[in-house]
This record gives C-alpha cells, sequence and structure tokens, in this order.
C-alpha cells in the first residue's frame, strides 16, 4: 500500500533536485549504466565464433547469445515501464543492475549453451528495466535549468556503448577470450550498486507484477519479438519482412486492453508522437550508415579490419565531445526563453541543429566511392557525429519533459522501443536498398536510405507542439484514468 504520510516518498518518485543539491553522482550512473547496457547489444558479436567452438554448438545456436539478450531488451520495454511507473525507482535501480550484473557472471561461467542462453534471456529482462530507469534517473537527479546537461549523459554514452561494443569485445577476445566479453560489464555494475545505494533516498519498495500486468508482457513480447525477427532476419532474405505480419495481432489485442491505454494516453500529449518519431528515424539513419560504411570499406576497398574500424570511429568521437555542449546549450536559456508548452525553447534549437547536422553529414557520404580515402570518410562521420551529440539530450528533454509526471517510465519504454525499432530497422532497409539498387549503385542507395532518414527527423522536431486550451492537466488525468 502506498503509504500517503507527510513527508513520506511516494513509489517511482525521486526528489526533484529543485528541493535541493543536484545529484550529478546519480546521473553518472545513469550514464554509466546506459553505456553498459547498450554495450552488450554488440560486444558479443565478434565472440559468436569462439563462443560456438568453446561451447561445441553451430554457429546458428551461438547467435543465441546475441539475441537471447536483444529480444527480450526490445519486448519488455513496455510492459516493464508500465510496471515501474508504480514501484520505488532506488528499489528498481537496485535490483536491475544487481540482475544485470549476476546474469553476466552466470553467462561468461556457462558450461554448455543452453545455460548461456538462459543467462542472456533474464540479462535482457533486466537490461529492458535499465533502459527505462536511466533516463528516468538523469531526469530527477537535477533540477530543472539543468536536465539538458543531466539528460545528455545517458542519451550520449548509450549510443557510445553500442557503437564501441564491436571494438572493445574485439581486444577482450584477442587477450582474454570469450568469457571477458561477459566479465567486463561487472565492475561497473558493482560501482554503480554501492553509488546508488548511498546516493539515493528510499522511494518505496518493488511489487510484484499482477496477472494482467504478465498477460500485457506475454501479448507485447509476442508482438514486438517477432517484429524484431521479421527485421532482423530480412537482412539476408528480405521475404522475412512477411513475419511482421504476426506482430499485428497481439499488438492490437494489448493496446486496445488496459495495459495499452497508458502508452497510447501518453503518445497522445502533443509533440510526443512526431518526437518520437523523429528518435526512430534519426538510429534508423545512423544504423544504416554504420552497416553500409563498414561493409563498403572492408569489402569493396579492401580496407583492413583495424582501419575501418579506426575510421568508424570518427562518428562516436565527434558525437562524445558534443554531447556535453548539446545539454548545456539546451539549459542556457532555460530561464527566459520557453515554448507555450514549458518546454525550454533551446532544447528544440539545439535538437533541430543537431538533427540537421546528421542529415547533412549522411548526405555528404551518399556519393561514397572507390576513389576516397578513410579520411575522406572520416570528416563526414565526424560531422553527422557532432550532429546526433547535440541532438540526443535535447531530444530527451523534449520528449521527458513533456510526460505526465505519474508516467516517466512509460515514456521512457516508449521513447527506447522507438531507438531500438530504428537500430533494427536501418539496416534491414539499406540491405534491401542495396539489393534493388544492385551491385553497382547498392552503396549509393544504401546511404540514401540513411540520409533520407536523418532527414526526415528534422521537420518533426522542429515543429512545436500545439497544446489543447485544456491545458497539460487534461492530458494527465485522461493518462491516470487509463491506468485506472
Amino acid at each position: 500500500m502506498t503509504d500517503h504520510r507527510p513527508g513520506a516518498e511516494q513509489p517511482g518518485h525521486i526528489p526533484d533536485g529543485a528541493a535541493g543539491e543536484d545529484r550529478w553522482l546519480l546521473v553518472a550512473v545513469a550514464g554509466m549504466l546506459s553505456f553498459v547496457a547498450m554495450l552488450d547489444m554488440n560486444i558479443v558479436n565478434v565472440a559468436l565464433a569462439d563462443i560456438a567452438d568453446g561451447l561445441h554448438v553451430s554457429a546458428a545456436t551461438a547467435q543465441w547469445a546475441v539475441l537471447g539478450y536483444q529480444l527480450p531488451v526490445v519486448a519488455l520495454l513496455l510492459p516493464v515501464g508500465r510496471w515501474l511507473d508504480g514501484v520505488g525507482t532506488r528499489s528498481a535501480v537496485l535490483a536491475a543492475t544487481a540482475g544485470f550484473a549476476l546474469c553476466s557472471a552466470l553467462a561468461a561461467a556457462a558450461p554448455w549453451a543452453a545455460w548461456l542462453i538462459a543467462a542472456r534471456i533474464a540479462q535482457g529482462a533486466f537490461g529492458a528495466a535499465l533502459f527505462v530507469l536511466m533516463p528516468v534517473l538523469a531526469l530527477r537527479s537535477v533540477r530543472p535549468g539543468k536536465r539538458g546537461r543531466a539528460m545528455s549523459v545517458p542519451a550520449t554514452l548509450g549510443p557510445l556503448g553500442a557503437v564501441t561494443g564491436p571494438a572493445v569485445g574485439g581486444l577482450l577476445l584477442d587477450h582474454l577470450g570469450w568469457h571477458a566479453v561477459f566479465l567486463v560489464k561487472i565492475p561497473f555494475c558493482v560501482l554503480a550498486l554501492v553509488v546508488a545505494w548511498r546516493a539515493m533516498p528510499p522511494d518505496g519498495a518493488l511489487r510484484r507484477p499482477d496477472r494482467r500486468s504478465a498477460a500485457d508482457a506475454l501479448l507485447v513480447a509476442a508482438g514486438v519479438t517477432a517484429l524484431l525477427l521479421a527485421l532482423t532476419l530480412a537482412s539476408d532474405r528480405p521475404a522475412w519482412l512477411v513475419l511482421a505480419l504476426a506482430a499485428a495481432p497481439p499488438l492490437w489485442w494489448w493496446l486496445r486492453g488496459p495495459g495499452g491505454r497508458p502508452v497510447t494516453s501518453v503518445l497522445g500529449v502533443p509533440g510526443l508522437l512526431r518526437a518520437h518519431a523523429a528518435v526512430l528515424a534519426l538510429a534508423a539513419g545512423f544504423a544504416a550508415m554504420h552497416y553500409v560504411v563498414a561493409l563498403h570499406l572492408q569489402r569493396d576497398d579492401g580496407v583492413s579490419a583495424t582501419t575501418t574500424g579506426l575510421t568508424v570511429l570518427a562518428f562516436p568521437l565527434g558525437m562524445g565531445l558534443a554531447g556535453p555542449l548539446g545539454g548545456r546549450l539546451a539549459d542556457l536559456p532555460h530561464s527566459r526563453l520557453r515554448s507555450s508548452g514549458g518546454t525550454p525553447v533551446g532544447a528544440r534549437l539545439t535538437a533541430v541543429t543537431g538533427a540537421a547536422l546528421t542529415a547533412a553529414g549522411l548526405l555528404l557520404l551518399v556519393p561514397l566511392g572507390g576513389d576516397w580515402s578513410p579520411l575522406d570518410v572520416a570528416w563526414r562521420l565526424a560531422l553527422a557525429g557532432i550532429g546526433m551529440g547535440l541532438n540526443g539530450g535535447p531530444t530527451q528533454v523534449l520528449v521527458m519533459g513533456a510526460a505526465p509526471p505519474e508516467r516517466t517510465a512509460t515514456v521512457g519504454s516508449t521513447v527506447q522501443l522507438a531507438r531500438s525499432l530504428g537500430f533494427t530497422l536501418g539496416p534491414a532497409l539499406a540491405t534491401a536498398a542495396w539489393g534493388l539498387a544492385g551491385p553497382a549503385d547498392g552503396v549509393h542507395a544504401g546511404l540514401a536510405v540513411a540520409a533520407t532518414a536523418a532527414c526526415l527527423a528534422v521537420p518533426l522536431l522542429a515543429v512545436p507542439a500545439r497544446r489543447p486550451a485544456a491545458g497539460p492537466e487534461k492530458t494527465t488525468d485522461a493518462a491516470s484514468a487509463a491506468h485506472r
């Protein structure tokens, strides 16, 4: 039962920085755990051959060391977000971080494939909770005037984890073996546990999901898994896209029921749906570009794996340098310039500028040819990375700032789902465009898809939300009614 006594903290609430000092240590925890959770999306890819040899299984079976993590992460985001709106954030952060670390240790100690796959599926469930919690933790740890800087930390470090995963995994694989690929995350989780335990105030306990929540999770998991598998397998055979049709019935049933109504309610908040579409478009553009450029450099230009890795690292380097700047720019005009909906105008301007720079960098890559040097590719990637860095934190401010206070975890889950689907959709679309255009023009077609996706994000972010005359309270009341 929720404690309503004066001074008692409500579940899911961390005392806002406005009531005291900013908790930057908690922002650092959010960034670190975002990096670790996203690192796990790609770091295992480079170790699949060694895992197959070490556990004496086929390459197809070893592939489930990756899919076993990715599928529950994406499939459980929405149910987990709804559940986390009603539990203590401190308890949830501690439980999710401890579970994530424990599953990493179990995966590293796996004596056979079934053990490894089971550990990875459980780790994916804990990873889904981390993905939802991290933007919420950053949002609530500082005063409103510093939210841009706070939100830029997980928004920048998360994608950096995804990009640097293969490079980190390769180094660990060469020197320490495939077990180290799972163990490397544990020290970061232990450090995050210590900081969160000491710095986060008590705010309520966990509660078990009820039967309705479990049924909702099964429906969403079935639909999203079918969609994710269709997009993943379509990279090799476009005919697998037909599998996406199987996602429609369970997702439609869920959206029509009590579990889906809170999600549709928050997406009805003015501007939120467009912001989610922009997040998906930028993620798809980035993923398509990364896939095409790396494949072209190694297969078509004969560039070494080391040179390819160093060239592609120009993107995360630009993103890492620009991320803090984007957060600071989003916060600068907070005290003077505000939109009609209460969101700082600086956040929107910075988000749009970042999306435009990303689109420009990807457009400049479209004419990519065999006579280009790695440096020609690198500076364009750096420009796109700078744009993504400027965009990440401010876009999170726009999304989370528009969320009803009691629905921040739900909105955190929907925006992360949009990003995850974009990461999966990008390579699938680029592969399809490459196949339709043929070997001669395939690279240009794939990069054109990436650039088009990034360009779509610019108008989606540029148009400010038009709020109804009734104001935000009406939307919040509707969301609360849907939850009940």
